[in-house]
């Protein structure tokens, strides 16, 4: 607001000396003084009776008319009006206008706007005097002004005689209404009036016959569509010479946009009142104008203790400069978005807030104060930081769980989870006691220490069933103690009562079961601190969880010992029942090889040969049982070379042929050498065995193909059928030990001669897959490096 201080307008403008303002007070002559923006800072009471109305100083711009006319009833813009082009151009103006009241009646004025100037010659002001002329004006010039006036006006202006006919019927009437000129006038003034409201005519009548003037009567009437319409309608008793009332002069203002406004501003209030968040208006020198109920329930000032005071009383003194900020911001128009911060309550309290601050305006766009809505964040907050906690608690615990899962090693699990929970909870010292039993079946603990050497224990022995440690080792829960010293189960055991003589400072104590998936208690997390108090209910739930999970590890961990030992004692047997059923398989053959050269009758050829058939069927199952007891213990030997791959395949193309009567072998070999780096007689084992599967397999077939090709420096052999084919799930297991697929029935095997092949291949960083779908065959694709490729 740019109007002057009445003190500071005494020093500038010796025109408004005390003495001379009171001159100017009871003057007859209307008298009114704005700055240089326009804004009222001084009239007398001869101006507020001329403008039928007292403007409020440094809020109302120009004068306290509502409109201003030029002399031919033409409506005047504001800022062609006297005294604003005389504050424009700085010269005196004189001249004649006709002012709308705040009656809506009219007066004709004439003007002299002078300009005031300080001592420095610089514009400051102007005051301008009113001369009423209204009562010397020509009727004719003056009913022909007024009647421009009337029909310029945005109002409906309309006359009617004492019984309600209408005689005259302006342009703002049309509009509002919707009736012409034509289809109103000499027709009653009810034609606009709602039935349920005839009865307000009969009442306006009657006061203008006794020459009463009703004032801004708000009220509904009816448009030619039928639509309402509410308007503020003023009436005034027409008079004849002789002073006999003889109609009635009727303006009618819409007020729809103002009934609209007061509707929304009510709804408004109502929303500002019924939020939870405070809403909170400011001038800009941060005084408070508005707070509604929220702001009273978050801060703890009433209404009545806060309008008028500083917004800093809600401000930290250490977030003082956020007002300043914010206030400058507001003063370039410039909207503070959702600015998390804190501010205290009545009782100093700091809340946390999400600041919303918007400009306020007027009329004319000028920013005059600002709006605040604060929304009280510390539930939220908290809750951000119980889901902030909860997620580094869940990360902690998946990364825990990762590293003593990855390794079956029970001393590996027990050191890791030792050391993980000691340094989540800050400990000085942790210690993992753990019951096991050996394979003589004899029960012992293993323990593990970190942020200690195992010697600080080891002349200590393990722990006793205490009163302390019974809890924790009888499963009974979670043990943790601020101070152990204190505690009253503490110092009552012999020979130490207490904690022996060297032994680590132990003040803060946390001990936690572990416990089995089975319920059996298999040990416990004991946790130390010299210091008291540095366990929290956080670290108890961490550990309590990371003993959970060691639990499983250790149950995993125990089975897995459990499993490799008989898949140890497994193989073992494998490997020696195979070598021992070597030497009477071969001594078989060898005499049943003698006995076929000998002159035998057909029938002892028969089954000299059957046998002999039979005899090497058992011994390549006994090779496999070999080969896989070896691969299994890592004894299967390799001899790497370079060889002609395609050399290899076609020998076995050529044994083919002479091997199997019942399919024919299709091949597709390049025409160059293709060299690789491998063991040839374990390649040719895995190839021959895909070659063997795929007529086992394929009994209702009559080819299988073989193919290699070269791709990229690998090599790939292709060896494909025709039968019966996998489903996905057997796809998955078919090269694991023993697995044979149910459709594979009545065909002899041990199902080991796919996971052979696969060892094969990976031990030559190659790999081997499948392509298959049932009932269409099968197609086992082999990937090795190539080396190199040489023509013949």
């Amino acid at each position: 607001m740019s109007s002057l201080d009445p003190t500071q307008l005494n020093h500038d403008i010796h025109l408004y000396s005390s003495s001379f303002q009171e001159l100017f007070q009871h003057s007859p002559l209307a008298v009114y003084a704005c700055d240089k923006l326009g804004y009222l800072n001084f009239y007398n009471q001869a101006a507020a009776t001329l403008w039928g109305r007292r403007p409020v100083l440094g809020k109302e711009r120009w004068s306290g008319a509502t409109k201003y006319y030029f002399p031919d009833g033409r409506p005047m813009p504001i800022e062609e009006c006297p005294i604003a082009v005389t504050l424009k151009t700085g010269k005196a103006q004189t001249g004649q206008v006709t002012i709308e009241r705040s009656d809506r009646s009219f007066r004709d004025l004439l003007v002299s706007p002078v300009p005031i100037f300080d001592k420095d010659e610089k514009l400051i002001g102007a005051y301008n005097t009113l001369i009423d002329i209204t009562d010397h004006q020509n009727d004719g010039v003056r009913h022909a002004r007024l009647s421009a006036i009337v029909d310029s006006s945005d109002d409906a202006v309309i006359s009617k005689d004492t019984n309600g006919i209408i005689q005259s019927w302006n342009a703002g009437a049309c509009r509002m209404f919707g009736y012409t000129e034509e289809e109103a006038i000499g027709k009653s003034i009810t034609m606009i009036i709602p039935d349920e409201r005839l009865s307000e005519e009969t009442l306006i009548l009657e006061k203008i016959r006794a020459g009463e003037r009703i004032d801004h009567f708000e009220t509904i009437r009816r448009h030619k569509d039928g639509s309402n319409i509410p308007i503020s309608v003023t009436v005034s008793p027409i008079v004849d010479y002789n002073g006999r009332v003889v109609g009635a002069s009727k303006v009618a203002r819409n007020i729809s946009e103002r009934l609209q406004s007061a509707a929304r501003q009510s709804i408004l209030s109502a929303i500002v009142e019924s939020s939870d968040d405070a809403i909170i208006s400011k001038d800009l020198n941060g005084i408070i104008t508005s707070w509604n109920r929220a702001a009273q329930e978050i801060f703890g000032y009433t209404e009545q203790e806060i309008i008028g005071k500083s917004i800093t009383l809600l401000i930290p003194e250490n977030r003082m400069e956020e007002e300043t900020v914010i206030l400058g911001n507001i003063r370039k128009g410039i909207k503070v978005d959702h600015f998390e911060t804190i501010r205290k309550d009545k009782q100093g309290n700091e809340i946390a807030i999400s600041l919303t601050v918007s400009p306020i305006r007027d009329g004319s766009g000028k920013v005059i104060g600002a709006s605040k809505v604060a929304r009280n964040i510390t539930a939220q907050l908290k809750a951000q930081e119980q889901i902030k906690k909860h997620t580094e608690k869940l990360e902690i615990l998946n990364s825990i769980s990762k590293r003593i899962t990855e390794k079956m090693d029970i001393d590996v699990i027990l050191q890791r989870v030792t050391d993980a929970t000691t340094k989540i909870t800050g400990a000085a010292f942790g210690a993992f006691f753990y019951n096991t039993i050996n394979e003589e079946g004899e029960a012992f603990m293993l323990y593990t220490l970190s942020g200690a050497p195992k010697e600080a224990f080891d002349r200590f022995g393990m722990p006793r069933n205490t009163a302390i440690f019974h809890p924790t080792f009888a499963g009974q829960g979670v043990v943790r103690v601020d101070d152990i010293t204190k505690d009253p189960r503490y110092g009552h055991n012999s020979p130490h009562y207490g904690m022996p003589k060297g032994h680590l400072p132990v003040v803060s104590y946390l001990a936690v079961p572990v416990i089995s998936t089975s319920g059996e208690v298999i040990g416990g997390l004991f946790f130390g601190h010299p210091q008291a108090a540095m366990f929290k209910a956080d670290h108890e739930d961490l550990v309590v969880n990371i003993a959970a999970q060691a639990a499983i590890s250790l149950d995993n961990s125990r089975l897995f010992e459990q499993v490799k030992s008989l898949s140890d004692k497994k193989d073992q047997f494998i490997a020696l029942a195979s070598h021992e059923l070597k030497t009477p398989m071969t001594t078989i053959k060898g005499y049943l090889q003698v006995m076929a050269k000998t002159e035998v009758s057909p029938t002892s050829k028969l089954f000299l040969d059957k046998s002999l058939y039979q005899v090497e069927k058992l011994n390549n199952l006994v090779d496999e049982l070999l080969h896989m007891s070896r691969m299994e213990a890592g004894k299967l030997e390799f001899n790497l070379e370079d060889f002609d791959l395609r050399q290899l395949l076609a020998d076995q193309a050529e044994i083919f042929r002479y091997t199997f009567s019942t399919h024919r072998l299709i091949t597709e070999l390049p025409d160059l050498r293709v060299i690789i780096n491998g063991d040839r007689q374990r390649i040719e084992q895995a190839v021959t065995n895909l070659v063997n599967n795929a007529v086992k397999y394929s009994p209702g077939a009559k080819q299988v193909e073989l193919k290699l090709e070269i791709a990229n420096e690998r090599v790939i052999i292709r060896v494909k059928d025709y039968g019966i084919g996998l489903n996905q799930d057997q796809q998955r297991m078919i090269f694991t030990r023993f697995y044979r697929a149910e459709e594979t029935k009545g065909i002899s095997g041990l199902g080991l001669g796919l996971y052979i092949t696969k060892q094969v291949i990976d031990n030559h960083k190659g790999n081997i897959q499948v392509i298959s779908r049932p009932g269409q065959g099968s197609e086992f694709l082999i990937s090795l490096n190539l080396k190199e490729t040489k023509p013949f």
